[in-house]
């Protein structure tokens, strides 16, 4: 049992690094243009809607319903349509936190009278006591503590996103993906979110502040992440070992 242990233990770190000997002398691969709902992992954005409401056409009118305007609106309203997304993130936080407490307790506990029974303690115990001072505590607490948080963050990108659904609101959920390889490191970035079409610019753009239950991930792979990534044995033992 604990050979197939071990062996199971070797099988899970070995699994990673022979994803990566495969690609030596190679740079990473870049995944192919797929539609993002043939993702096995993705699903359907389900929010509250309001009740729906019956939209009248008046006659002989040159309104179009849905349009902003008289002419085709070139921005995206439906699904497979696409737009860009704007992501200008510039964050800055700054905690700092001081706490100190102190508290002393003093308690004592005696009986000096217990119908009677106070003199019999005198034969239970071996040693002579006093019944009036039978118990007596002392305490002393003293905490003192400081945090610091400093972060600054500045990323900015721009990002074709597609359509992949349109809610019964009308909102649009969006989902785009970049990959950009240069020599052997690969940048892979993520936006999905929800998005109102009045939010939409006229130049088919919508700012990342606007995406409701925004997901934006920018990371990437290869020479350059492995060196600056612990080992796989490193990061195993940094979850197993308790101290």
């Amino acid at each position: 049992m604990m050979r197939r242990t071990i062996l199971a233990a070797l099988l899970a770190l070995a699994l990673p690094a022979c994803e990566r000997l495969s690609e030596v002398g190679r740079p990473p691969a870049l995944a192919p243009v797929a539609s993002p709902t043939a993702d096995p992992a993705w699903r359907p954005v389900t929010m509250p809607m309001p009740a729906p409401q019956e939209s009248f056409a008046g006659g002989n009118s040159l309104w179009r319903p849905g349009s902003r305007t008289f002419l085709r609106d070139q921005r995206a309203a439906s699904v497979g349509d696409l737009i860009t997304v704007l992501v200008s993130i510039q964050d800055t936080a700054q905690l700092q936190n001081s706490t100190e407490r102190e508290r002393e307790g003093t308690d004592t506990l005696g009986i000096p009278r217990l119908l009677g029974l106070e003199s019999s303690l005198t034969r239970l115990l071996p040693n002579s006591i006093d019944p009036t001072a039978l118990v007596q505590t002392s305490g002393a607490q003293t905490t003192n503590g400081t945090g610091s948080v400093r972060r600054n963050e500045t990323v900015t990108l721009r990002l074709a996103a597609t359509v992949t659904q349109v809610l019964p609101n009308g909102n649009l959920v969006l989902a785009g993906r970049q990959q950009v390889r240069v020599n052997h490191e690969l940048r892979d970035l993520n936006v999905t979110g929800v998005i109102r079409p009045q939010d939409i610019a006229s130049d088919n753009t919508v700012k990342h502040d606007r995406l409701a239950e925004a997901r934006i991930a920018y990371g990437g792979r290869g020479t350059l992440s492995d060196v600056q990534a612990p080992r796989y044995g490193q990061q195993l033992l940094d979850i197993v070992l308790p101290f």
